[in-house]
């Protein structure tokens, strides 16, 4: 199967299946998306949502947390991953988005990455979310997804993922594409032990063909 075809056929069960995906952090504005964006890396969902509630009522705006000492974010963010990088990342997204920005977050990628703590991926994550911009953030799920069912080939990186996907994904389709690749990795095409037998694109997956041929040799 051409690689055209794969595309098309996931785009195609997806709209169908999946017409709505959304990320499953908590979030009220774009500064608390950044927040909980910062504090997901290497952490799940989950784990974000159960921090962020305590943190933005002690610190519901950026100038709030611009003022806040790392000690001060450490104690409400200490149960995720790398809370020490994590406070200090977050006390400086908010110095810069306050003094450079004027608390008002920017949507160009270039400017996002700009924010302490807001790498490409996060950027991508913001812009699509908040601005609905065609930006494919990639993700360990995303990049383990698009090559096992054989949207990418030879990616090495997230970049040349992220490349390659928004390619052949139409551009007012990538926010939701996004949404559909983590999704799918998180919850059927796990990293140890996909879940093939209850998964909806394995007619055109890669992995899945070489899996169903191995077993019949």
């Amino acid at each position: 199967m051409k690689k055209a075809e794969r595309y098309t056929k996931l785009i195609e069960y997806f709209l169908e299946h999946r017409p709505v995906a959304e990320t499953e952090l908590v979030y009220q504005d774009p500064y608390e998306l950044a927040v909980a964006v910062i504090l997901s890396a290497q952490c799940t969902d989950r784990r974000v949502n159960m921090i962020t509630p305590a943190f933005f009522q002690k610190f519901p705006t950026p100038n709030d947390l611009a003022k806040a000492s790392q000690d001060e974010v450490f104690d409400l963010i200490r149960s995720c991953s790398y809370p020490n990088n994590k406070a200090k990342n977050l006390v400086g997204m908010a110095k810069t988005l306050t003094d450079k920005f004027r608390g008002i977050m920017p949507s160009e990628i270039n400017e996002l990455q700009s924010l302490p703590g807001i790498g490409r991926k996060s950027a991508n994550v913001i812009a699509a979310v908040i601005f609905n911009k065609p930006a494919m953030a990639v993700d360990t799920h995303v990049f383990r997804v698009s090559a096992r069912i054989g949207l990418t080939i030879g990616a090495k990186n997230p970049l040349q993922t992220e490349m390659q996907l928004i390619k052949h994904i139409p551009e007012n389709l990538i926010p939701l594409a996004h949404h559909w690749l983590i999704l799918h990795g998180r919850y059927v095409c796990l990293a140890r032990k996909p879940k093939c037998s209850g998964c909806g694109l394995t007619s055109f997956c890669k992995y899945y063909e070489k899996q169903v041929k191995s077993k019949s040799c």
